[in-house]
């Protein structure tokens, strides 16, 4: 794997580690998207990777946008070309055919929480804080937050967040239905380790399927129905489906190799 200047990428059994590492926050810059959108290419066709975890490394998770950078942009026009590379990003992580776990530690604001929002999982430790604090500094969000945050805490709650830009914790993110699950601060990533090695057990060819009919849930259900069952019987002359049966009416683990 390539190395980059922002982020730190490894794999092992199955799984793709991609690491924030932009001190001391972890601030989201144009050169980090610029890196993520190349990682996520190269891990898109690693045969040897099946799931994606995203943290951070040292206090947080990612503490928002670079705020440094706003003050070398000198246009409406750049700013808009700014929030617009930043969604494409986004927009391909949430479009993804492999899982996308967010690992969540110590914060995740601003352009943070948009990019835990992108990922398809996010776990969260206890004490983390989640929040789109963007109106403190007179701005609005600008990598999608305002549309994805409504979608997992309802329009009222999203409201609130965005308007008083006051951060939740991780176990009212999970109430909310922000997170999937918190856990001690110390144990969230080892938990995501956890969680991506199940679904990497699973066959690729059925993972990459229930992604993509997921996505089309909340759209027209008859032709989310019609995909489904499109879905269901390509996938039933796979090599894994015919494992995954045998395996099951002969009582033993289900070995697949993603074909």
């Amino acid at each position: 794997m390539s190395d980059y200047q922002y982020l730190a990428v490894s794999k092992e059994n199955k799984i793709g580690y991609i690491t924030l590492q932009h001190p001391p926050a972890n601030a989201l810059s144009q050169p980090i998207f610029l890196e993520l959108d190349d990682v996520l290419d190269k891990l898109e066709h690693d045969e040897e990777v099946k799931v994606i975890v995203v943290h951070g490394e040292g206090r947080f998770f990612a503490a928002g946008a670079d705020i440094k950078e706003f003050t070398t942009v000198d246009s409406g026009g750049a700013f808009q070309e700014m929030a617009e590379r930043g969604q494409r990003v986004f927009d391909k992580m949430e479009a993804y055919p492999k899982p996308i776990i967010a690992s969540i530690h110590g914060a995740a604001l601003g352009g943070g929480l948009e990019l835990a929002m992108a990922c398809h999982i996010r776990f969260v430790g206890d004490n983390a804080k989640l929040g789109l604090p963007e109106l403190q500094l007179g701005l609005v969000p600008g990598f999608a937050g305002t549309q994805r945050l409504p979608k997992l805490v309802g329009k009222s709650k999203a409201t609130q967040m965005l308007l008083t830009s006051d951060p939740v914790t991780g176990k009212e993110a999970v109430a909310l239905g922000l997170a999937d699950a918190s856990f001690d601060d110390e144990s969230v990533l080892e938990e995501t380790k956890a969680l991506a090695a199940k679904i990497a057990s699973k066959g690729a060819v059925a993972v990459r399927y229930a992604l993509e009919l997921i996505r089309l849930a909340g759209h027209s259900e008859a032709d989310g129905a019609s995909q489904e069952a499109k879905r269901f019987g390509d996938v039933s002359q796979t090599e894994d489906a015919k494992e995954g049966i045998d395996a099951f009416l002969n009582k033993r683990k289900p070995v697949f190799n993603d074909r």
